[in-house]
């Protein structure tokens, strides 16, 4: 009995030391199920107070396995910068979001419905001493954004237009055809009087506003704006205007070219940082530029920067603390608005998505996700660049072992270096071989971070708890190194950008770790297009592939789309009929003779992005080929997953799946997940 206690005794002790081997503890259950996967809550948005001692929180609460279908609630929170308290100010069923301060620091305000009475979000205000929510605006639509002024006087917000009456009635007596591109309903720019609870239109012009900023002295407002409510014009085209609230009439603030992010007055007024693009060519508003409110021309402080500018806040009327993604890592930096010159403030550390800034201290409230953990609240300094974790909003993940998680760098093509996070299996022994799964993220100017990584629609930790290497790659394409990596896939989707995922694939099996006969590739959008050319280009080098909402056909997608211009100019560089012989190449139909490897096919009946036919397409010609396929598709869902059951029943198909065909698992008479 001693000898056997001995032994258990080195066992446990090597599993602690030895490199590379998953940390057991005593009490832990071994990997992440599904079922906790779906239901793991997270902070989605911090806003610190006025006077920089309190901070509002969401927190997203997703719906239990046995609710109706639906999305996650959110609930409002408040704490100190310490986290010494938590105090909740609103509760699922109703949802409250979008959390704001008045600017004397007495309210919060929140778009919500927060009764069966209301058929539409409107803003709310809730005392932060306590007290009950209270309607404030009551607008005939609903309110998408909203923003108080610096003085407390006005909230401006935006509201689509409401059907018109004629077309109600019509509708009624089933004259409800549809006629796209016509009768547009705009995105308004309204303004609400806090004081005398009167509400006007401020914007009656034919524009759609998107993004919109107080200016310091209440009296400007700075928006972004299309000439159509098209998505589409809404990534491509918008322009930055200026208008007075007094005389209604917009102005083009400046010239810009390409999509546009986060803007911000300087405290003074005087300047309006904003990130956008260097191109119309660019796949991100990557780059900081600066510019006069006087007018003028903007000026990019960012210029050659190997990194993505995500969002900003101005410290004072000389410099912008910037929040960039760089590699795999997000940062902080502050920006000289008169040099160009950029200290690094904060890179090491939890991944800080989002942050709400208190310029007379300094202080940061932000959002933020490790390894370990989904996004929390944190709370730090510029000075300091530190940061400290206020909320725990899982506190079972501390009982759930996790795998191993790091970032490795391999050479692509052409040399250059690619880089991706590598999550190792939840029992892995160094010297074995194990399968390897891809899991790709879309875009292609997505990016994967070296950050919490698993969600439902890449079940990261569930696949490694089932002994898979998981392998994400930022291939050339991905935003965080520059506009020029961006850029480098223009007029070669599925070429370089694919073979800078090979290359991590053949790392991999070179380092002794991946069993070059057991690799299986998913993703959704374009990684799932990725996943389509995996399972017929390159049918030869996968096992099995899962295509979620993917890309198979480059010109019936233009076609069914709701972003024709933004993929065509931000990715391809051209339309497909000017290079009609490439684009149909690049297709994976196109090298449909050539499948082999067994396709689980995944869509939502909803999604706009990439219209369900593009699956039904691959699924038809699978099925023709004598491919083994299958193809799932989810009511209600848009372009990804918002219900629980479809969550857990996508992720359980493809574990089968990928078990299936790699761990050589006997196929089921009967799909167990189907009910």
């Amino acid at each position: 009995m001693k000898q056997v206690k001995s032994l258990l005794g080195t066992v446990l002790i090597l599993m602690l030391v030895l490199p590379g081997v998953s940390h057991f503890v005593y009490g832990q259950q071994s990997g992440l199920t599904p079922e906790q996967l779906v239901q793991l809550k997270s902070v989605a948005q911090a806003s610190i107070s006025p006077d920089g001692k309190q901070i509002a929180y969401v927190k997203r609460i997703p719906r239990e396995l046995d609710e109706k279908p639906g999305s996650s609630y959110f609930e409002i929170w408040l704490t100190d910068t310490k986290g010494t308290f938590h105090h909740q100010y609103t509760s699922k069923p109703v949802s409250a979001f979008s959390v704001q301060w008045s600017p004397d620091g007495k309210y919060l305000s929140f778009l919500s419905r927060q009764t069966e009475f209301n058929k539409h979000t409107q803003v709310y205000v809730i005392p932060v001493d306590g007290g009950a929510p209270r309607l404030l605006t009551e607008h005939e639509n609903s309110v998408s954004a909203y923003h108080w002024s610096p003085d407390g006087k006005w909230i401006a917000f935006v509201s689509t237009d409401p059907k018109p009456e004629a077309q109600k009635k019509a509708e009624k007596v089933g004259k409800d055809w549809i006629i796209y591109d016509e009768n547009y309903r705009y995105r308004r720019l309204w303004l609400f009087d806090v004081e005398n609870k009167e509400t006007h239109m401020l914007l009656r012009e034919n524009l759609s506003v998107w993004d919109f900023t107080w200016s310091p002295d209440s009296k400007t407002i700075v928006f972004q704006g299309t000439e159509t409510p098209l998505i589409d014009d809404s990534y491509m085209f918008k322009k930055i205007y200026r208008i007075s609230i007094e005389e209604g009439i917009p102005r083009v603030l400046c010239e810009t070219e390409g999509k546009l992010g986060p803007m911000a007055f300087s405290p003074d007024g005087a300047h309006l940082a904003f990130t956008g693009a260097v191109s119309l060519n660019d796949p991100l508003a990557q780059s900081l530029f600066v510019v006069p409110t006087a007018g003028g021309a903007p000026k990019n402080l960012t210029e050659n920067f190997e990194g993505s500018a995500r969002s900003l806040a101005w410290l004072d009327k000389h410099s912008i603390l910037l929040l960039s993604t760089e590699g795999v890592q997000n940062t902080l930096r502050k920006v000289d608005i008169r040099t160009g010159k950029k200290k690094l403030i904060y890179r090491d550390g939890p991944i800080i998505t989002s942050f709400s800034l208190h310029r007379k201290s300094g202080r940061l409230a932000a959002v933020a996700n490790a390894p370990e953990h989904p996004s929390e609240l944190f709370s730090g300094t510029v000075k300091k660049g530190k940061f400290a974790r206020l909320t725990h909003s899982n506190p079972e993940l501390q009982s759930v072992q996790l795998a191993r998680q790091e970032v490795v760098e391999w050479e692509g093509a052409d040399g250059w270096k690619i880089q991706g996070i590598l999550t190792y299996p939840l029992h892995y022994r160094p010297g074995k071989r194990y399968p390897l799964a891809l899991q790709i993220h879309g875009g292609p100017e997505g990016v994967s971070l070296n950050g919490w990584r698993s969600r439902a629609t890449y079940p990261v930790q569930v696949l490694a708890a089932n002994d898979y290497f998981v392998l994400e790659p930022n291939y050339r394409g991905s935003g965080g190194r520059g506009v020029a990596f961006s850029k480098a896939d223009h007029d070669d989707l599925g070429g370089k950008e694919f073979e800078d995922v090979l290359a991590g694939v053949d790392y991999l099996v070179n380092q002794g770790m991946v069993d070059k006969d057991r690799v299986v590739t998913g993703g959704w959008s374009y990684g799932g297009y990725f996943s389509a050319w995996a399972a017929t280009r390159h049918s030869e080098r996968f096992k099995a592939a899962v295509v979620a909402a993917g890309l198979t056909n480059w010109i019936s997608f233009t076609g069914t789309t709701d972003i024709p211009h933004e993929m065509s100019l931000v990715h391809w560089n051209s339309y497909w009929y000017e290079q009609r012989e490439l684009h149909w190449e690049r297709s994976p139909l196109y090298h449909i003779n050539n499948a082999r490897t067994p396709t689980l096919i995944v869509h939502g009946l909803k999604d706009e992005r990439v219209h369900p036919e593009q699956s039904l397409e691959l699924y038809q010609s699978l099925k023709l080929k004598k491919v083994p396929t299958r193809l799932i598709m989810y009511p209600r869902e848009p372009h990804g997953l918002r219900e629980v059951q479809h969550m857990v029943h996508f992720i359980n198909s493809v574990l089968d799946w990928f078990d299936r065909y790699v761990k050589k698992t006997a196929q089921p008479e009967a799909d167990k997940y189907v009910y």
